[in-house]
C-alpha cells in the first residue's frame, strides 16, 4: 500500500472522479482528503463515505478563516464522532504569501483547531505553512500538547526541516520536488531521516514531471516517490515502505 498523505481528489475538474478512484485502486493507493472551509467540512465527509481508498481531514484553512464561526468546532465534533474515517484535522495553519491584512484572525483560528485537535483525542494535524515559519512553530509550542503534526507541501529550508523534526513533526513532500529549480524542497527531500518523511499530491494543483503543466491526480504520488528514490540514492520501494509506515504510525486506522 502507498499512502498519500494530501490530496483534493474532490475537486478534480478535467479528470473525472471516478476515473481518479480507478487509477488509486490500481495502485493500491490510500488518499487523506482534506477540506478548507467551514462549510466543504461537510461535503469531504460526505466524499470520503463513497469510496474505501479514501480517508479526510477536517478543518478550515487559513485563507477561509473568515467562514469560521463558533458553530464550526461543534460541527467538526460531530462529524468526528460519526464518522470514523475522519483521521485528522487539516488542512489548517497560516499562510501570508497572499494576504497579510489577517494574520491576528488566522492565527486565532490556528490555535482553536489545535486545541479542539487535542481535544479529541490528540488527532493529528495536517499543517498549511507558507512565509510564515517562525510563527507556526511557535503557536505549536505554546498551544499543542497531543497531536502529531505534519508540515503539508513542505516548501522551507532544510534548517527549518530540522526544526521541526526536533518537535517530532514530519515533512510530506509533493510534486514540487520534481521540478527542476526546486533546490530547497530537493535538499530536504534528500537528506532528512526517512522515518519523518510522507508522501502526497496536493492535487489538483502542483503536478509533477512528467505531466506538470496538466491536472494533478491522486495517483501520481508515484512520481513523487520516484524522484525522492533518485534524490536518495536508493530504490521506490524503499520510499514506499518507509511512508506507508510513518503515515499508519500516524493514523493506526490505515494498517
Amino acid at each position: 500500500m502507498i499512502i498519500n498523505t494530501h490530496s483534493h481528489v474532490n475537486m478534480l475538474r478535467e479528470t473525472p472522479i471516478e476515473t481518479a478512484i480507478e487509477n488509486l485502486n490500481k495502485q493500491n493507493i490510500t488518499a487523506i482528503v482534506p477540506s478548507s472551509t467551514a462549510q466543504d467540512i461537510f461535503e469531504v465527509n460526505e466524499f470520503i463515505k463513497k469510496y474505501d481508498c479514501l480517508y479526510g481531514y477536517i478543518g478550515v484553512f487559513p485563507e477561509e478563516v473568515k467562514t469560521f464561526t463558533d458553530k464550526t468546532l461543534t460541527d467538526m465534533e460531530s462529524l468526528i464522532r460519526s464518522n470514523p474515517k475522519i483521521i485528522g484535522i487539516g488542512e489548517i495553519g497560516l499562510d501570508y504569501y497572499w494576504d497579510k491584512s489577517f494574520k491576528d484572525l488566522q492565527k486565532e483560528v490556528f490555535i482553536k483547531q489545535i486545541e479542539f485537535a487535542n481535544e479529541m483525542g490528540g488527532l493529528p494535524l495536517n499543517i498549511h505553512c507558507r512565509e510564515a515559519f517562525g510563527d507556526t512553530l511557535e503557536i505549536l509550542d505554546k498551544y499543542n500538547k497531543n497531536s502529531k503534526a505534519i508540515m503539508h507541501c513542505f516548501s522551507g529550508s532544510i534548517e527549518f526541516a530540522k526544526e521541526c523534526i526536533k518537535r517530532g513533526i514530519y515533512i510530506s513532500i509533493g510534486g514540487v520536488v520534481t521540478f527542476k529549480n526546486a533546490s530547497k524542497v530537493k535538499e530536504v527531500a534528500a537528506n532528512i531521516p526517512l522515518e519523518y518523511l510522507l508522501l502526497e499530491t496536493d492535487d489538483p494543483y502542483l503536478t509533477p514531471v512528467p505531466y506538470r503543466g496538466k491536472e494533478n491526480q491522486s495517483a501520481y504520488v508515484t512520481y513523487v516517490a520516484e524522484e525522492i528514490a533518485k534524490l536518495r540514492a536508493t530504490n521506490v520501494e524503499e520510499i514506499y515502505r518507509a511512508t506507508t509506515e510513518n503515515a499508519c504510525k500516524l493514523f493506526p486506522i490505515l494498517n
